[in-house]
């Protein structure tokens, strides 16, 4: 089980702003932000319940993208992920649907986000 993952963004702030709004429909908020004087860079740790498990650093962007995954409650908090991420600025990198080539109760959602990163939403329980 993985307990937090954290990458490096090109714009910490604008990175900050996108998240903190993208990620609210998944219940996400910012939990804890730790600042330059206190680390090499500043990073903000977003997640639920108290529990920071997504991490931005503000140590420069990555020449290739990162996947990242996010367990929604349900379709519509998907559907709201992608309305979410698209008027923070994000761009579309497919909307939401089944991927049955996944298995038949895939519901995803992608979308880059402003250093190209493909965030995802996605629900496995059937029906809507």
């Amino acid at each position: 089980m993985i307990d937090h993952i954290g990458f490096p963004v090109s714009d910490y702030d604008r990175a900050k702003t996108f998240y903190a709004q993208a990620l609210a429909p998944l219940g996400y908020t910012l939990i804890m932000e730790v600042q330059q004087h206190e680390h090499d860079a500043p990073a903000a740790g977003f997640g639920r319940n108290g529990k920071p498990d997504f991490w931005i650093g503000g140590e420069g962007g990555l020449e290739k993208a990162v996947h990242v995954a996010i367990l929604a409650t349900d379709r519509a908090a998907v559907d709201a992920f992608y309305t979410a991420a698209i008027a923070a600025g994000g761009k579309d990198n497919g909307p939401p649907g089944i991927r049955a080539h996944y298995h038949p109760n895939y519901y995803g959602a992608f979308v880059l986000d402003p250093d190209g990163h493909n965030i995802e939403a996605v629900c496995h329980k059937p029906g809507p």
